[in-house]
């Protein structure tokens, strides 16, 4: 708009004098290609319309790296160096599968995958997966409430309990723009918030150096005790978050409704295989920037195992500078998140339940968890860590039943997994549940 009114105010151009009139081109055979410039032309509009269908990836991926990452990650990288790498490389390419089939499950069926199993289960299993669901709601808002208190502390000395209490009022202002502007200009904003929290954990990589060697060796699959477990559980329920895995399904329901035209919901799902696939690409790198940064910086630091200490060895090793853009990084990636989270708690209630909750009610059931960690824990930083454990331990209850819904074509219709997509989903629920389960083991014999 505001081009368009920029060109109507310009002045009236001079008149060029009259051009020679070109010889007109023969026109081109039936069957011939077309000519190399329209076509060009036409592949430019071709990218655009798939470009301007992105967005909800964009939303989910602001999930993969919340203060809970923060934690896990620095944490990981402070006691084991590049050990857990492979950790993070794995639970992203698991996360970019899983957010695509959630988000492919929205767009064949209409609804999301709360609806789904709502529609299959009892009243009581409907209440009960509400429940469990709602508890990592908790757990996930707690990390990113904590996160944002931290970071308002960091920044401006504010006491931890205030800054919790501002980081929700904010982040209910946020979710405002949702529910006033709709859902496009909650994707814009949640984007712009997404670009503040990649500078500010990967620019701490421009000035520090990392050794590769060391770095690739983090690839090959390998623990180091219990506790290593313990953080590998933490860093997967940081990187595959249930409450995405939930919410993804109703972000491409809501953007595209239901898609009855099977040439247009092949193309939305094309375009949607690459919003998941750039967006995650984005939140891995970030989550590999942050513990490759604390591996090669922070190993042996005193205090390191906490966000606070980890942000004064930035930066004391890095430079003020640094440090202050590393916890504005912090500050935004708990406000984005906290929204986000509160959007799928929301979403979760309406899909079990059939409750549209008011945003106000959402906000709150969440926060008032958070808010009383936040007041009685002493030491925040741990309980990002175990809040990610209990997020781990959640992922099962999402994943089952989406690798399984996806797989049906009575579900699907020919949008179905097919055979290798289908066996992936089946692997990475397995390797989610095994770790879940070396850590029970691990953890009880220490």
């Amino acid at each position: 708009m505001a081009a368009a009114q920029s060109a109507d105010d310009a002045p009236a151009a001079e008149p060029s004098p009259p051009a020679a009139p070109a010889e007109p081109s023969p026109p081109a055979a039936a069957g011939e290609p077309s000519p190399p410039a329209a076509a060009g032309g036409r592949k430019a509009r071709a990218r655009a319309r798939t470009l301007r269908l992105f967005g909800p990836a964009f939303v989910a991926a602001v999930a993969y790296v919340d203060p809970g990452n923060v934690a896990a990650n620095l944490t990981a990288g402070a006691r084991y160096g590049y050990l857990l790498v492979w950790v993070l490389v794995a639970a992203n390419a698991i996360a970019v599968l899983v957010q695509y089939l959630s988000a492919k499950l929205g767009i064949a069926t209409g609804q999301s995958l709360p609806q789904m199993l709502a529609a299959r289960l009892g009243r009581w299993g409907r209440y009960a997966y509400f429940g469990q669901a709602e508890v990592v709601a908790i757990a996930t808002d707690l990390a990113e409430v904590i996160g944002g208190a931290l970071a308002l502390n960091l920044l401006f000395g504010v006491p931890l309990l205030m800054g919790g209490i501002i980081t929700g009022a904010v982040s209910l202002a946020i979710l405002m723009v949702q529910t006033r502007r709709g859902q496009r200009s909650f994707e814009l904003v949640i984007t712009g918030m997404l670009v503040i929290i990649t500078i500010g954990f990967v620019s701490g990589l421009v000035i520090s150096p990392i050794q590769p060697g060391e770095a690739l060796a983090g690839l090959a699959p390998r623990f180091q005790g219990s506790d290593s477990v313990l953080l590998a559980a933490s860093m997967l329920g940081a990187t595959v978050m249930p409450h995405a895995v939930y919410l993804h399904s109703s972000l491409t329901r809501d953007r595209h409704g239901l898609v009855t035209d099977p040439a247009k919901r092949r193309h939305l799902i094309r375009a949607t295989r690459w919003d998941v696939l750039c967006a995650l690409v984005v939140a891995g790198s970030v989550n590999i920037a942050m513990l490759v940064l604390a591996a090669a910086n922070l190993r042996g630091v005193t205090g390191t195992d906490s966000i606070e200490g980890a942000h004064a060895a930035i930066a004391h090793y890095l430079g003020p500078t640094v440090g202050v853009v590393f916890a504005i990084g912090l500050l935004f990636s708990g406000l984005a998140s906290t929204s986000v989270g509160a959007y799928a708690g929301a979403e979760i209630a309406y899909g079990f339940l059939g409750l549209r909750l008011p945003v106000l009610v959402v906000r709150a059931a969440t926060l008032v968890p958070a808010l009383l960690v936040l007041a009685l824990a002493q030491s925040p930083t741990w309980a990002l860590v175990i809040s990610q454990v209990v997020l781990s331990f959640g992922i099962p209850f999402a994943v089952i039943p989406l690798a399984w819904l996806t797989g049906r074509r009575s579900v699907m219709g020919a949008e179905a997994n097919r055979r290798l997509t289908q066996v992936a989903a089946w692997i990475a629920t397995a390797l989610i549940v095994a770790l879940n389960l070396a850590l029970v083991y691990l953890t009880a014999r220490a």
